[in-house]
């Protein structure tokens, strides 16, 4: 097996052992400039069954003490652990976190910090609250701290650089939600989210012809469209780059890939937006027989002139007819397959393959679908969301009584005070556990930026 051999200044910790955590892991043995050297997962035998699948049996050794680490780490052996206390003080360059619980990750980045390590971190729930101090204090640390290129954030946020390298006004920068509306018009069917529902206005899947006025009627009222995760990862790139969302819960239209540069232009010259550079989402309306978008990144950029947009059209790239705006797109995520990205960027180049100036410039924030009594517990469910409860994004405050928590920092939090329907969710709404370390690195955040 290929264990890609590397010196010491790519030894990378992997935290969490899931999905993404194994996809990295069979990839980084591939890049002779990088070595994992340690799996860390609450589960041992799901770590041990990643490693296993990437070294001999006989090179990876469970230990539970840091000298029994170190010992094996100095052997050049995979080491699998169940607590990252005993990441602590090795000779580690790099950690990946991949676990998905935001408190985890606040309490890791901060351990991996605190022992100089660079950061990258695939929970974007963490991202959405704490990164710009993660940010800041690598920076202080001669650290780097950087999202992950598999996870959209930091691909589209690669996107954004790209065209403003090159001079191209990002007008809109957006994903595609995960789950396409796959129309079926052979059995009159709308397939979304592993459900099928009888189609109810074939008239409205038609290509709009620049008439905007048609989009609400393509919406499935028994299909979901955009998602919390969807505006946490658009505030992750708000920001990492300062663009911010036109509306609070986003437009998010459902939409053929071709119409993208007519949707997303000013609502002047026929579009949806009130301002341009601003950050969104739609689900890809497609057939069977068609290209997924699902869970890719795009920009809509202005082109250099309408003769160039028209040329660059004529060669496929699609655009506006009057040729006015472009889409640049990336239809694909692969998850940790991509992420040995943003290690390398990292470890080999000093910096994030995220914003180059990360500041708190939006917060995602929770709204009540229904009343919530006292004693109540917000409690994650399925795909990463609260039950019952609305995400928005809005400017980015400091935490007070009666500032809204952000979205997962409320998680696990008890109300202490009712909430009413259609309410933002604040401060004196919820107990929020103080021992927290999401809440005290936001604390921290909030401490730099905002002088709270």
């Amino acid at each position: 097996m290929t264990t890609g051999r590397a010196d010491r200044a790519g030894s990378c910790a992997l935290v969490g052992a899931g999905e993404f955590g194994a996809t990295f892991a069979a990839q980084v043995r591939r890049i002779p400039s990088l070595r994992l050297d340690v799996i860390c997962d609450r589960d041992v035998e799901r770590a041990l069954r990643v490693a296993r699948a990437n070294r001999d049996a006989g090179d990876v050794v469970s230990c539970d003490s840091r000298a029994a680490a170190l010992a094996a780490i100095e052997a050049g052996k995979l080491v699998v652990v169940a607590d990252p206390e005993l990441l602590r003080d090795l000779p580690l360059k790099m950690v990946v976190e991949a676990t998905g619980d935001p408190r985890f990750a606040a309490m890791l980045m901060t351990l991996a910090q605190d022992s100089g390590y660079n950061t990258t971190l695939a929970t974007k729930e963490a991202e959405s609250v704490v990164g710009p101090i993660l940010a800041r204090r690598a920076k202080a640390r001669g650290l780097v701290h950087t999202p992950v290129e598999g996870d959209q954030p930091s691909l589209l946020i690669g996107l954004v650089n790209r065209a403003r390298a090159l001079g191209l006004p990002v007008v809109t920068a957006g994903k595609a939600g995960e789950s396409d509306y796959v129309y079926d018009p052979a059995q009159r069917s709308l397939t979304a989210w592993g459900r099928t529902v009888e189609l109810h206005d074939e008239a409205a899947f038609r290509l709009l012809d620049g008439d905007v006025s048609r989009l609400a009627a393509r919406v499935h009222p028994q299909l979901e469209t955009s998602t919390p995760p969807d505006l946490c990862e658009m505030g992750v790139v708000a920001n990492h780059t300062g663009l911010m969302p036109d509306t609070p819960g986003l437009h998010f239209p459902v939409a053929h890939t071709t119409e993208l540069p007519s949707i997303f232009r000013p609502r002047s010259e026929g579009g949806l937006l009130e301002k341009s550079g601003i950050v969104d989402g739609f689900i890809c309306m497609r057939r069977p027989d068609e290209l997924s978008f699902a869970g890719g990144v795009f920009v809509v950029v202005e082109a250099p002139d309408q003769a160039t947009g028209r040329l660059l059209a004529s060669k496929g790239i699609p655009g506006s007819p009057d040729g006015r705006y472009l889409l640049l797109h990336n239809p694909v995520h692969l998850l940790g397959v991509e992420a040995p990205i943003s290690v390398m960027a990292a470890l080999g180049e000093g910096r994030s393959t995220g914003g180059p100036d990360v500041a708190p410039h939006t917060d995602l924030v929770a709204v009540a679908k229904r009343d919530f009594a006292v004693g109540e517990r917000f409690e994650l469910g399925a795909r990463h969301t609260l039950p019952d409860i609305e995400a928005r994004l809005q400017p980015a405050a400091a935490l007070g009584m009666d500032s809204p928590v952000p979205y997962y920092l409320s998680v696990g939090a008890e109300v202490v005070r009712a909430v009413k329907a259609g309410a933002m969710v604040t401060g004196g709404d919820l107990a929020i556990d103080q021992q927290n370390p999401l809440l005290t690195l936001r604390r921290e955040q909030d401490a730099a930026f905002f002088g709270a």
